[in-house]
C-alpha cells in the first residue's frame, strides 16, 4: 500500500472497541456515549480484515481502543492474530491503559505479543484518580508488573500536562529506568470536545526536554519502532525516551500507517476526517471491495495533520477512542 506521496503503508493500528474503563481528561468527556456493540466489526471480521492487510504488506499491527483489554473475546483475538506472525506479519502490539493487564498479561505473552504501551500519566495515586476520573493506581501497577514477569516489553506512555503531572517527568523517568522500561512523553491533542479547556493543560515537550537535559543528557538515537515518536538515548540509565509531538514539530512526512475504527472506518490521518467504510464492504462483497475502497483511501490520504491547540473547537470532532489511540 503506497499513497500519492509515495509513503508506503506497513503499519496499522486497529481499535477493537471504542469503550474504555477510564475517563482521561485530555480524552474523553466525563459522560462518555458509546457505540452499540452491533455497530462494531465482531471478532472474526477483525482477523479477516487484518489478513487482507497483510496480503498488502503491512507488517505491523498494534491493538488498540478505548481500552482493548475490556473487549469480550481479545485474548482469542490476539491469538489469532498473533499465529499471523512469521506468515507475512512481522510484529503484533497493544496499547493498554493497564487496568485489566494483571489477568490479560500471559495469554498476551503466549499469543505472540512481546511489546505492549501502558498509558501511566501521573505515578501519584491521588493524581491518577483525578487525571483518569476514576483510576485506581495500584491495579495499574499490578498490570505492569504481570506483563514484567511475562516477559514483555514495556514502553510508558505518558501525557504531558501543565499543572497536573509536570513534576514528574525526571522521576518518571528514572523510575522507568529502574525497571528498564522505555519512556514516551507525549503532547495533548486536540480531538473530540472534552469538557475542559485543554489549552490550560497543554505543555510543548520542546519546554520539557529542555528540563529533563538539566538532569540526564540525552543524546538522539536512530532507534525506531514504526511511530512517530523521536527517541534519546538517556546516558545511565540504559532506557530511551521518545518525544511524540504533533504540536511543536508535525512528523508526517514519514507516515506509515493507517488507523482502522472498531467500526471498521479506515482513516488515512488521526487529524482529518478523510476516510472509508469498510465494515459493510467486508460483510457484503468481501476482499476484492475491501482493497478497491482501500486504494480510494490511499489516493486521497492528506500528506499531513494540522493540529492547533488554540483553536476553540478540537481539530476534528470525534474522540481519541474512537479512532483508535
Amino acid at each position: 500500500m503506497i499513497d500519492s506521496f509515495g509513503r508506503r503503508i506497513t503499519y496499522v493500528r486497529m481499535s477493537v472497541t471504542d469503550r474504555c474503563d477510564l475517563r482521561c481528561r485530555y480524552c474523553m468527556a466525563e459522560r462518555m456515549t458509546f457505540l452499540p456493540k452491533s455497530d462494531v466489526l465482531n471478532l472474526e471480521e477483525i482477523v479477516e480484515l487484518a489478513d487482507i492487510f497483510i496480503a498488502r504488506g503491512v507488517k505491523r499491527i498494534r491493538l488498540t481502543g478505548g481500552e482493548p483489554l475490556v473487549r469480550k473475546g481479545v485474548d482469542q483475538l490476539v491469538s489469532a492474530l498473533g499465529a499471523r506472525i512469521g506468515g507475512g506479519l512481522d510484529e503484533l502490539t497493544m496499547t493498554t491503559n493497564g487496568t485489566q493487564l494483571a489477568h490479560h498479561a500471559q495469554p498476551l505473552f503466549d499469543a505472540g505479543i512481546r511489546r505492549i504501551n501502558v498509558s501511566l500519566d501521573s505515578r501519584d495515586p491521588d493524581r491518577f484518580r483525578h487525571i483518569t476520573r476514576r483510576g485506581d493506581l495500584i491495579q495499574v501497577l499490578d498490570g505492569i508488573d504481570a506483563a514484567d514477569e511475562s516477559g514483555i516489553k514495556i514502553k510508558i506512555n505518558m501525557v504531558a500536562l501543565r499543572g497536573l503531572n509536570d513534576d514528574e517527568f525526571a522521576p518518571m523517568l528514572r523510575w522507568c529506568g529502574s525497571r528498564g522500561f522505555d519512556l514516551t512523553l507525549i503532547e495533548t491533542m486536540p480531538l473530540g470536545e472534552v469538557e475542559e479547556d485543554r489549552t490550560e493543560h497543554y505543555l510543548p515537550l520542546s519546554e520539557v526536554r529542555e528540563r529533563l537535559t538539566r538532569d540526564f543528557e540525552l543524546v538522539p538515537s536512530i532507534a525506531r519502532t514504526g511511530g512517530p515518536a523521536r527517541y534519546f538515548e538517556v546516558e545511565g540509565l540504559g532506557v530511551r525516551l521518545g518525544l511524540i509531538t504533533p504540536l511543536t514539530h508535525n512528523f508526517c512526512d514519514g507516515c506509515n500507517r493507517i488507523r482502522v475504527a472498531a467500526t471498521g472506518t479506515v482513516y488515512g490521518c488521526l487529524g482529518h476526517e478523510q476516510k472509508v467504510e469498510l465494515r459493510d464492504l467486508l460483510r457484503g462483497g468481501g476482499a476484492v471491495a475491501v482493497d478497491r475502497a482501500l486504494g480510494q483511501l490511499l489516493a486521497g490520504k492528506p500528506k499531513g495533520h494540522q493540529f492547533r491547540i488554540q483553536e476553540p473547537k478540537p481539530a476534528v470532532a470525534r474522540h481519541m477512542s474512537v479512532t483508535g489511540g
